[in-house]
Order: structure tokens, then sequence, then C-alpha cells
């Protein structure tokens, strides 16, 4: 197995692996106690060392197993990456979730309660907040980090607008910015991560730790002939319910006839499975500062790895060849009749 790799977190200096594990709907969840200590212990001995979780996995659970694992096994925290997210909190007062100045405080204590640490390395704003002013969010961040509670902040599932916005408030008042975006991208989900987000990456050098990267496992091929028992759309069902209704239309059966073809390629010209050549293909993105797993036993955090293999192997024919069958790549902004730049000059 190809060793892992390691790029920066956005403009920061830290340096976080190419694929990471996360929490959500597993961990804390749908697997609890020697599980989660074997899931982790595997991830962390085969060069993964982030873990990401979140206030509202499991509410709360899925940072007090990581916690408990993390000690348990003896790991040193200076050799761990932990990430954690603040938006739902676990009760249903008034400032009880959001972003306000007294949720992202009280909020990122009891988070370090329940893990069982200090501080952790980088905390998210779950999502954004539009009834609290942005520089209450940017200042109560700012804040954290200044305690040491936290090293940096980050969004997720925020806006370009928003995340501009937070630039700009950091910049006038002297503030810590963000600078990371946790975001869903996959070869179903492009827009945000490829469109939307693309004059940010130059911009700020802002890094994407990406999610689902699998759309929630679709682009394993699993459930291209109905939903197996004990799979993720069984075992959420409620959760997934519009998901799995989707499947039956004509959108869902262009995408399973997609990842027909895609284990086609992925099969026969390069060896490997439709799993490998979607992670590998979310992590080929310079864009991509990390791909977050998820797993329910220590053999998927393996098989998914071997991702790092296929990377080499995605070589602009390939590449060609798969934007071929996605057929789903997002139009570049209009130009009105204007001549484009050389790509090798100064845009």
């Amino acid at each position: 197995m190809s060793e892992v790799k390691f790029r920066r977190l956005g403009p920061s200096g830290l340096r976080v692996p190419l694929f990471s594990l996360g929490g959500w709907l597993t961990l804390g969840g749908t697997v609890v106690g020697d599980p989660v200590k074997d899931i982790i212990k595997v991830a962390f001995d085969n060069g993964i060392n982030m873990f990401d979780t979140a206030e509202a996995y499991a509410k709360g659970r899925s940072e007090q197993e990581m916690g408990r694992v993390i000690k348990e096994l003896g790991l040193r925290r200076t050799d761990l990456v932990i990430t954690t997210k603040l938006f739902w909190g676990l009760r249903n007062g008034p400032n009880d979730g959001g972003l306000s100045r007294k949720h992202i405080i009280e909020g990122t204590k009891e988070c370090l309660e329940r893990l069982g640490l200090d501080y952790v390395d980088v905390i998210f704003a779950h999502r954004p907040d539009v009834s609290v002013p942005m520089e209450e969010i940017v200042r109560a961040f700012n804040w954290v980090i200044e305690k040491g509670w936290a090293h940096y902040w980050a969004t997720s599932e925020w806006s370009a607008y928003e995340i501009e916005e937070a630039q700009h408030v950091a910049t006038k008042f002297g503030l810590h910015p963000p600078i990371a975006e946790q975001c869903q991208h996959n070869m179903f989900h492009r827009e945000r991560p490829e469109k939307e987000y693309h004059p940010l990456y130059k911009k700020y050098d802002l890094g994407i730790t990406v999610f689902s990267a699998l759309a929630s496992g679709l682009l394993t091929g699993k459930y291209n002939d109905g939903i197996p028992e004990g799979t993720r759309f069984a075992t959420h069902s409620k959760f997934f319910k519009g998901t799995v209704d989707s499947l039956q239309k004509e959108d869902g059966l262009t995408k399973i006839r997609k990842v027909n073809e895609l284990s086609t390629l992925a099969e026969q010209e390069l060896g490997c499975s439709v799993t490998h050549l979607a992670l590998a293909w979310v992590a080929k993105n310079p864009n991509t500062s990390t791909v977050i797993l998820g797993a329910s036993k220590p053999e998927q955090v393996l098989d998914n790895l071997k991702a790092l293999e296929v990377i080499p192997k995605l070589t602009p024919e390939v590449m060609d060849k798969i934007e071929a069958i996605l057929d789903n790549k997002s139009a570049p902004p209009p130009t009105f009749g204007r001549p484009h730049l050389d790509p090798m000059g100064r845009l």
C-alpha cells in the first residue's frame, strides 16, 4: 500500500494527511466501544493522524468515543490533528446552537470536555448563521484561538459570499480568518467546490476538507441493484429517504448508469474498484487538503487507502474519459466574447 501523503491545510502551516477519518454517522453512532478503537488504531497505524468529528455527531457521543480511544491507545497529542465543529448544540435553548459568541465559546468548552482534550487543531463553523453579525462570529472564533482552545478555525457548507465576508472582517480588524472549508465534493456534486469556490482558492489559498467523496456510498456501486442490509442507506433510512427515493427516478437511474460505466473503466483500465477511483479523483484535485473517510470497520479504512495507488494513474487521458462519462463539469465563467488569456501568463 502506498504511503499516505500530506498537504498543507489551506494557507496555514498545518500538514494534514491526504486521507483522514471522520466520525459522521459511524463513530459514537452505529459504531461504539471496542470497534471504534479498532478503526482508529488501524487508521493511525497506516498513516492517518487526522480525526474529524462534531458536537452534533451522535449528539456528542462521537466526540466522547474519539476522546476515550485517543486516551486508551496512548496516542501522543502532538502526533494528532483533531477537528470538531459547532452549530447544532445538544440542547434546545435559544442560545444552545448557532454561531453567537455565547455558543461558540460555551460550545467549544463543551466539545473539549467531551473529547477530554485541552485544545483542538481546527474548529469549524458547521453551517453559516445568518442571524448573527459576521463580525461577532469572526471575533468569537478569534477569541477561542487566542485562548489556546483551537489553533485555527474554518467553515463548513458556507457560501463563497459568506467566506469572502469573513475574510474581509478578519482583514479589517486584524483577526484570524478561516483557513479551510469542509464541503461535499464528489463526482456527482461539483458545482460549489469547483465553480463557486474557484475564485477563493487563488485569492485566499483556501483549503478543502472533503466529506461524502463517495456520495454516501453511491459511488461504491453497492446501491446499483437496491439497498443492501447493513449499508448506510439502510441503517439511516430516514435520513437518506430522499436520496433513496431519487434512485428510482430519471436522475438517480442516470447516476447508477454512470457508476456502472465508471466501474468498467476502473476495473479494465486501472485495475481498481470504482470506490478507489472515486476517492482518487477527489484527492487528485489540488484544492483538496484532505478527504475525510467514513468507516464502520477497520477493513474499510485499509480498502479506501488503496486509492493512493490510483492517483498516479489518473493521467490527462484517463481524466478525459472520466469527464466523458460524468458529463457534468461546471461551465467556466462567461467571457462575453473576450479571448482567453495565455494560460502560462499572469492572470
